[in-house]
């Protein structure tokens, strides 16, 4: 039986909190007092019987009890959304919202394609696509912020609680402008590496680590003149304009090289090769709705892979 002082206002503090990772930032989104953050998590501990937050330095970070405790509680808030949406849908004669979280490597060919066979389905679902990084999208999807992401399988660390269906595997190409001056040499990309601009992928996405190896493996420990960036669309732009050179999914940029606006410097980069597919959390249930765009995710990237 489920422990009557536990309150709506308890799951969604604790919830904000533990996404914040901030008593500060979470009382700004939640329009509320420090103080007030402060005792709802204390009266959550005292009902719990544990701490779900501890110090760490000037912040706070979530305990093992409270990453047991997050898991359920972000289900249970998403459980009561998916409630109140579908009663307001149920009125107005709408059908339940589907929330996305799309990587970069899927938002230019798959989500596209998979969107318009889902719209061809006529459930008249709404759709909300989100992309950014994937440990901002994998977190949103552990709190009930969204049903599905879509992209690079995360690491083992990052994985708990989730489940993971393979859809293709890509590898990471180093992309420049047509016509770049490296595409008509014989000198070999990994020397000529310092003398130009490098687009790397921020630390915090799951190809950083497969790029670094790879750049050591092959004699480049560090980039002199480098620039992080999970922006694709400012990668697109800073490659028309400049003689840059861009380390990046082949997803992102697969359509910009066959349009010929971009090309790929002739380097082997099959190691780098990773799973891409769709993560959700393992104790979810997918709606009708969801269940068919999923299924059209799997055709779009059946169809894409094979060509």
């Amino acid at each position: 039986m489920i422990d009557s002082r536990i309150k709506f206002r308890h799951l969604q503090t604790f919830v904000e909190v533990a996404r914040q990772k901030s008593v500060m930032k979470a009382a700004e989104l939640l329009r509320v007092s420090q103080p007030a953050v402060t005792k709802t998590i204390r009266e959550l501990e005292e009902v719990l019987g544990v701490a779900v937050f501890e110090r760490d330095g000037r912040g706070i970070k979530i305990t093992r009890y409270g990453e047991v405790f997050l898991k359920h509680a972000g289900a249970a808030l998403t459980a009561l959304r998916h409630g109140l949406d579908s009663v307001t849908q149920e009125r107005a004669g709408d059908a339940p919202p589907i929330r996305i979280g799309a990587l970069p490597t899927v938002s230019t060919r798959v989500m596209p394609q998979a969107m318009e066979l889902f719209l061809k389905e006529n459930t008249w679902s709404r759709i909300k696509i989100v992309t950014g990084e994937n440990a901002v999208l994998l977190e949103q999807l552990r709190v009930g912020d969204l049903d599905l992401v879509v992209g690079r399988l995360a690491g083992a660390e990052k994985m708990a609680g989730f489940s993971f269906e393979h859809l293709y595997s890509e590898q990471v190409v180093f992309a420049v402008r047509a016509g770049h001056p490296l595409l008509k040499t014989r000198q070999s990309p990994f020397a000529a590496l310092a003398d130009y601009t490098v687009l790397m992928p921020t630390r915090a996405s799951i190809i950083r680590p497969f790029v670094e190896s790879f750049l050591i493996a092959n004699g480049v420990p560090n980039l002199p003149n480098q620039i992080e960036t999970v922006s694709d669309s400012f990668g697109r732009a800073f490659l028309r304009s400049s003689d840059a050179i861009w380390i990046i999914s082949t997803g992102v940029v697969a359509t910009d090289i066959e349009d010929g606006v971009l090309a790929v410097l002739p380097i082997d980069t099959s190691e780098t090769k990773g799973p891409v597919g769709l993560t959700m959390r393992t104790d979810a249930i997918p709606s009708l709705p969801l269940s068919i765009l999923m299924q059209t995710i799997r055709e779009a990237a059946r169809e894409i892979s094979a060509s």
